[in-house]
Order: C-alpha cells, then structure tokens, then sequence
C-alpha cells in the first residue's frame, strides 16, 4: 500500500436543515465510512482533510456528517465533492481479490489477444459491477463476472476477457 488517495464516492446534495450529506458509495458495502475517521474531501481540485462525525445507511445511499458543517447552508459548499480515504486505510483482501479503483486504467484484452480498450470507469448496479471500457471508436460496458472476466494480472496491467458473441458489438 502506498500514499494514493482512494475515491469512495461523490457528494449528490444536502440532507436537511443540519449540516447532512447525501452520498453516492462506489461500494454500498463499505465499512470505512464511520465516526472518528480522517477522510478527504475533494472539490474541483481542492482537498481538506475532515473528520467524519458519524454516518448511516439511507436506501442505497449513506448519510454523511462531517464536523463543522452544521447547516444546509455550509453543506451545500459539499455537494459535488469526492470523498476519499488514503490507501493505507484499506482493509487487506483475501488473495485474488481487489479493490475497485485498482482495475481503472487496465487494457482489456479478448482472449485472442485483441486490445478492446481501457477501463475508465466501474457502475455499480443493483445486478452487478460493470467495467466502462474505452475502445479507440466507442465504449463497451463489460459486466465484471466471472464468466466474462478470465484473468485480472495487475502486473502487467491488462484484464483478459471472454465475451459473449455481440457484447462487444453492442
């Protein structure tokens, strides 16, 4: 683990009149989103370092308390933010798992050897993960499942699929 910064997810807007936050999880099932800990806002290029005063589940979204903003009229200055954390708070994962984070910026290969493009981004959706890959003329949503994902190697920086036959033509 190093010193990068992990995005959790985005500020979408306020929660009531007391200083609340509405945020949008990369991972619903995070654990690192709780009372006491240092986490890092990010607006437009500019980071602060805040403390987390307390958080709770709301549908699939979490509530966010941050110390000092007390009001809807401070929180507001919050919405649109990214919330990370430092790698190093990372829970360690069993072996052959990752984080998210981890595959953006991985060439994905089919299993003929031809490049399909590079990762760019992750949804989360209520079936599954999906890998928002960018190819040279358009972008492919690849469901991050085992049936489709053959290899992940990140010391080599490419992820190895198998797509179904018009996956790739959608």
């Amino acid at each position: 683990m190093s010193d990068r910064l992990v995005p959790l997810g985005k500020i979408v807007t306020t929660h009531g009149i007391l200083g609340w936050l509405k945020f949008n999880p990369h991972n619903r099932d995070t654990t690192l989103l709780h009372g006491g800990r240092k986490i890092i806002v990010d607006k437009n290029g500019t980071r602060s370092d805040l403390e987390l005063v307390s958080s709770r589940r709301h549908g699939r979204q979490i509530l966010l308390k941050l110390a000092g903003v007390d009001s809807i009229e401070s929180a507001r200055d919050f919405v649109g933010s990214t919330i990370s954390v430092m790698e190093d708070q990372l829970e360690a994962l069993a072996a052959g798992e990752y984080y998210h984070y981890q595959v953006v910026g991985l060439d994905v290969f089919d299993a003929t050897g031809t490049r399909v493009g590079v990762v760019t981004g992750i949804w989360s959706t209520a079936g599954g993960e999906i890998y928002v890959v960018q190819g040279i003329d358009k972008e492919h949503l690849v469901p991050a499942v085992k049936e489709i994902i053959e290899r992940v190697d990140f010391d080599s920086g490419k992820i190895i699929i198998n797509p179904p036959a018009g996956l790739l033509d959608l």
